[in-house]
């Protein structure tokens, strides 16, 4: 078990041990091979992957963030509250197809709330193998659920203690799953409390020490002399270490007083109410070193690794194909120990041997062999693995490998050096074998060979613990890009074409962006990794000149000079766009020589210019940037063409939405009341917020109107979104204020509103609430046609939700009748209507958030002094929340109204 459980708080320790028994306990019980838990962050509407266990981190930090209204399997059991089963990749992509475009491998997976109460604090996630039916993983199912529940139970506990602390906000956690395999070892296990200092062994334990019970006297210093003896030292303080919250990132490689290799590993355990110990186990390996040593001798590379990552094997050819001594790749994450690896299509080969139980074969290209410096004798390089004298090295060495991002996420146990090379010990694979850089004295270098190419061949055999890695050269392989002569393949620095499924993914990204930045905020996050990309710009179209739209990647301030450049300006992104042909440069000298004077952002790399042309419409045009030299196949050009043309009709429906949205904008504003109607005996204010999801202008309104001797409190929504319905509440608006002001009861306005609404015919409805209200006495007459009940705060502070009886909402039944009821507002009281959109929240029911804005509204104060004009503040306050969230699925309206004791002058 992998992960360090940091103790900035005392309750942070507990909520990861309780997260991480969870998921490991959840993957057992449902047969997977992976899983985590998905928890709320602070940050209102997101969930973060707080532990993953069977899988590297870094391969899915695409998966670490979900927003809760995605179309993901996530979001949805946590946003409805719901169980999602994904029994196969079938029934994946027919459910959630962005989801299945990008990790398109055969594999199920369970997706379980996790709830208290009526709360819901994250996602309790298993992957499994696949099966044919969602009935053969109802048993595993059921046993999940229990799980999320006792989980959602102990959080509810953790929270009582301290509210802040149930919510993450940073990396996940990684561990290593429950073994699947039988081995073929003896293993025991123990279990120390730090605060009786007392260790207890179970009887396995015992007798792979031959230690009998009755001769063990229970102390960690006893334990630590029977496992070995001559590192005592180190295991008491890796206890000590693991009990306060820092378990070791791998287990510990140990010899014993006969010199047997012995692997020790420890985790933290919490189970309420009781402290945290320390639990562990100590292995013998068994015949394992043997088969490793048999593999040494095999005539192609061979590697394995954890399914963190991280390489628990290497035989001498394995790392003499990629380029790495063996005690450079033994103990190490690949990507760390051959960083050229980290590219996007080796990476989602990689996933698939995780997620699916079939092998994966492929070819990649390695970095060519470093030239020998002008000036230096070829025989005075350094050797390397695979290299000899007057021989470079057949793969590139770090400074010609290509690295992985620089703000690449690292799991828990890069905190710490790796165990292998920390205490300079021989791993099980090969404990015989003295995996160092410098040859020994009784070993002579390996004779001259020739440079066997650039392409390797690799195979991947997904096993339940870990993965088995074949490689070869392809100068044997039939059907090879060796064996073609491949005449595209990738130069220095290229990668191989990315895998189709790529475009898949964006195009279903692309369908659900509804803005300019949504659309380029897809391109960005889908384009730029599946072919290796840097940097991106997007410049669009209007009046004949290019404006930039959207930048990442260039050095700050470097486009400004190309922002509005006009068609006649001879620039590659200008007549990519006028000639309809996407230019591409292998190099920035390809770049330089074909546009001397362009002014550059980098001295090496490569660039695309892609023309952005919807059904022979100019909408822009695309830059993409790459750090390194590189070729684009013809494979890879088509497809990059391709998207252009996808990328080019998601920007003008954006532009079409954009357009819409500000005529729609621009007519709500005009027919939203500028000033309310005043009293001197009543305050009112009123707050719209529009939504920012989907056609984020709607038809809500609140209008105040005099009507005889009072005044009306009016509020209402129209169905759906955009131009028609901003029209429409403007008709409505007018109608209410015509029916108002002839001083009509407040049953025959609803009438009349609705028999207008009908003639009117817009395929609309609409809900209203309408008071009228006699600020000398403090009568209220209502009728409500579908709308949710108003509030009413009395002066000290109790606050009650108008239970008012009403018709069907406008629109619909010309005989709806909507009775009239009387209630009284006292001075010092505070009325509040409102719309669904302040109170409704995916997945939830609208009661929940009535009562929530009612507790709100309590807790908002009333007027220090009389007279005094305080609702602003409290509309401020009401509408916090919402007015900041990053997203709005709906609009809202709020219209607050408070009688004064005493006559003050105006209304705000």
């Amino acid at each position: 078990m992998t992960g360090s459980v940091k103790e900035a708080h005392p309750t942070a320790g507990r909520l990861a041990a309780l997260l991480i028994d969870s998921s490991t306990e959840a993957i057992s019980a449902a047969g997977g091979h992976a899983g985590g838990v998905y928890l709320r962050s602070r940050t209102p509407g997101l969930l973060r992957l707080a532990v993953l266990s069977g899988l590297p981190g870094p391969l899915f930090r695409p998966w670490w963030r979900m927003h809760v209204d995605r179309p993901f399997p996530v979001a949805d059991a946590y946003r409805l509250g719901v169980q999602v089963i994904l029994p196969n990749a079938t029934e994946t992509m027919r459910r959630y197809p962005q989801f299945a475009a990008g990790l398109p491998f055969h594999f199920g997976s369970l997706y379980v709330p996790v709830v208290s109460g009526a709360t819901t604090y994250g996602v309790l996630t298993v992957l499994r193998p696949a099966v044919a039916d969602a009935a053969e993983v109802l048993s595993g199912r059921d046993r999940v659920v229990r799980l999320a529940q006792e989980l959602g139970a102990a959080l509810r506990v953790l929270e009582e203690q301290d509210a802040d602390q149930v919510a993450w906000d940073g990396e996940p956690m990684y561990l290593r799953p429950p073994t699947a395999s039988t081995s073929v070892g003896r293993v025991g296990r123990f279990a120390w409390d730090p605060s009786t200092t007392a260790i207890t062994l179970d009887e396995d334990l015992h007798t792979l020490l031959g230690v009998p019970p009755s001769e063990f006297p229970g102390t960690a210093e006893a334990f630590a002399d029977a496992v070995a003896p001559s590192d005592a030292h180190r295991i008491l303080g890796t206890l000590r270490d693991t009990a306060a919250g820092r378990p070791p990132a791998l287990p510990l490689y140990l010899r014993d007083a006969d010199g047997e290799l012995r692997l020790l590993d420890l985790w933290n355990a919490y189970e309420p109410p009781a402290a945290p110990e320390v639990r562990g186990v100590v292995v013998a390996p068994g015949p394992a070193p043997t088969a490793d040593s048999a593999a040494d001798l095999l005539p192609d590379g061979v590697f394995c690794l954890d399914r963190l990552g991280l390489v628990v094997y290497a035989n001498p050819r394995a790392a003499e194909l990629l380029g790495r001594p063996r005690a450079e790749l033994v103990g190490r994450d690949l990507w760390e120990a051959v960083p050229w690896l980290g590219r996007p299509d080796f990476e989602d080969h990689l996933r698939a041997a995780l997620l699916a139980p079939d092998p994966v074969h492929f070819h990649l290209e390695r970095p060519p062999p470093p030239e020998p410096e002008p000036n230096r004798p070829a025989q005075e390089t350094e050797p390397v693995a695979g290299a000899t004298e007057g021989q470079p090295a057949p793969a590139g060495s770090d400074s010609e490998a290509r690295t992985r991002d620089s703000d690449q996420p690292t799991s828990a146990r890069d905190d710490l050096q790796p165990a292998l090379a920390r205490d300079n010990l021989q791993p099980a694979s090969a404990p015989d074998t003295q995996l160092t850089s410098e040859p020994s004295p009784q070993h002579t270098e390996p004779a001259p060979q020739p440079y066997e190419g650039d392409w390797l061949a690799l195979s991947v055999y997904p096993g339940p613990d870990r993965l088995t890695c074949t490689v070869r050269p392809t100068s044997g392989v039939a059907d090879s890009p060796a064996a073609r002569g491949d005449g595209e393949a990738a130069e220095v620095g290229g990668s191989p074409l990315a895998p189709l499924y790529r475009p898949i993914a964006l195009a279903i990204a692309l369908n659900e962006a509804v803005t300019v930045r949504q659309v380029s905020a897809v391109v960005m996050r889908e384009l730029l990794p599946a072919f290796g990309g840097r940097r991106l710009a997007i410049y669009l179209l209007q009046d004949r000149h290019l404006y930039l739209e959207w930048e990442t990647g260039f050095p700050k301030g470097f486009l400004s000079p190309f922002d509005g450049v006009g068609l006649e300006t001879r620039l590659p992104g200008v007549e990519t766009l006028t000639s309809g042909r996407p230019l591409f440069f292998d190099s920035m000298e390809q770049l330089t020589a074909a546009y001397p004077g362009i002014a550059l952002d980098a001295t090496e790399g490569a660039r695309a210019f892609l023309p952005l042309i919807a059904s022979g419409r100019s909408v822009g045009s695309c830059i993409l940037g790459f750090d390194r030299p590189r070729s684009f196949s013809t494979e890879e050009r088509t497809v990059l063409t391709a998207l252009a043309g996808l990328i080019a009709h998601a920007m003008e429906k954006a532009q079409r939405y954009e357009s819409e949205t500000a005529l729609a904008r621009g007519l709500q504003q005009v027919l939203l009341p500028r000033r309310l109607s005043a009293h001197p005996q009543l305050e009112t204010t009123g707050r719209y917020l529009p939504g920012t999801a989907g056609m984020d202008v709607g038809g809500d309104w609140y209008d105040v109107v005099e009507s005889g001797g009072g005044l009306a409190l009016v509020i209402g929504d129209v169905q759906g979104h955009g131009v028609q319905a901003a029209a429409t509440m403007g008709q409505l608006r007018s109608a209410v204020r015509a029916f108002a002001l002839g001083d009509r009861s407040p049953d025959e306005v609803m009438s009349s509103t609705n028999h207008l609404l009908i003639d009117l015919d817009p395929g609309l409805f609409a809900s209203c609430c309408y008071i009228r209200l006699d600020p000398a006495t403090g009568l209220a007459r209502a009728a409500r046609a579908g709308h949710p009940p108003p509030l009413l705060r009395q002066a000290d502070g109790r606050t009650r939700v108008l239970d008012l009886p009403g018709g069907v909402v406008l629109g619909v039944d010309p005989r709806a009748r909507y009775p009239v009821s009387e209630f009284q507002v006292d001075p010092g009281a505070v009325l509040a209507l409102y719309t669904d959109g302040l109170v409704e929240r995916p997945g939830h029911d609208i009661d929940e958030g009535i009562t929530a804005l009612r507790v709100a509204l309590a807790k908002a104060g009333a007027p220090a002094r009389p007279g005094q004009r305080f609702l602003a503040g409290v509309a401020d306050r009401l509408t916090a929340t919402a007015r900041h969230a990053p997203d709005r699925p709906d609009d809202i309206a709020l219209l607050l109204a408070t009688r004064r004791a005493t006559p003050a002058a105006g209304a705000h």
